[in-house]
């Protein structure tokens, strides 16, 4: 890792895209000049949307999923008790995967793709835009994979926190985290149960990931993605709308958010409220 502007560089938040206008579940064209402009400077693009619960059942027939073929996941996050983090827009996240080694991430969003990468030069570090009906995000991850048993050495307390993200997270952590906040004396948030899967529907040229979040008080989030690379934004937009629609899903109703839900609810848990 090398940090060009040295370890307090930070991103000013004020010059970054953050669209999340869901009302219509369109872009207008002001939005779409927007992101054609940040998909020249980033990695990847990744194309979302949620299924409401009520037509989570038929989503799952219509697409063919089978839930025997899917890996088992379980997803922590750290932030502190009102979420400080949150408000910086800064996620911590770890998590272990069925059958691999676990992983971690700091993520930072939104983000000015051309600053971050000017002031963070690291094969490690991954600048997306996640797109999605009405909306889109552009995120900085500084990611690590790990063994299969730390994660849950850290989420035990038998290690600290620390243990799970590399020296170059950790200077990534402190340099985009509010002043005082480490990463040892955050909070646990979770697990949570996330069921993932990927398929391949013949109609469609790419694989659709689907991601079925379980949280602890029994409500659900069904999340439907797919990659692709950032010069096919919007022909892969427009085919997997089409290939949604055809399926019979609905592609302008409320999206919800996995991480969001997931971090409100055990603020929720660790304030004592119900």
């Amino acid at each position: 890792m090398r940090c060009r502007n040295g370890a307090t560089s930070t991103v000013r938040k004020a010059q970054v895209p953050n669209v999340t206008d869901q009302s219509q579940g369109r872009l207008s064209d002001a939005q779409v000049a927007e992101l054609l402009a940040l998909t020249r400077d980033v990695d990847s693009v990744e194309l979302k949307m949620t299924v409401p619960d009520s037509d989570r059942r038929a989503a799952v027939v219509a697409l063919g999923m089978d839930a025997l073929d899917a890996q088992i996941r379980q997803v922590y996050f750290f932030d502190t008790p009102d979420l400080r983090l949150d408000e910086h827009g800064v996620v911590v996240r770890a998590r272990r995967a069925q059958r691999r080694g676990d992983d971690s991430v700091v993520k930072l969003r939104p983000v000015a793709p051309a600053h971050i990468q000017e002031a963070w030069a690291s094969d490690n570090l991954g600048v997306e835009v996640d797109a999605m009906p009405g909306g889109f995000v552009c995120s900085a991850s500084m990611k690590a994979t790990w063994e299969p048993t730390l994660v849950k050495e850290v989420a035990s307390g038998a290690k600290a926190i620390h243990k799970a993200y590399s020296k170059e997270q950790r200077s990534f952590f402190t340099a985009h985290a509010p002043d005082g906040v480490e990463l040892d004396d955050l909070s646990i948030l979770g697990p949570i149960t996330v069921l993932k899967l990927k398929l391949h529907p013949p109609e469609l040229r790419m694989r659709l990931v689907a991601e079925l979040w379980l949280y602890p008080d029994g409500s659900r989030i069904l999340e439907l993605s797919a990659k692709c690379p950032p010069a096919e934004t919007f022909q892969a937009a427009a085919e997997l709308r089409a290939f949604l629609a055809m399926k019979g899903l609905d592609l302008s109703t409320e999206q919800q958010t996995k991480t969001k839900t997931a971090l409100e609810y055990f603020s929720a848990q660790l304030s004592g409220s119900d």
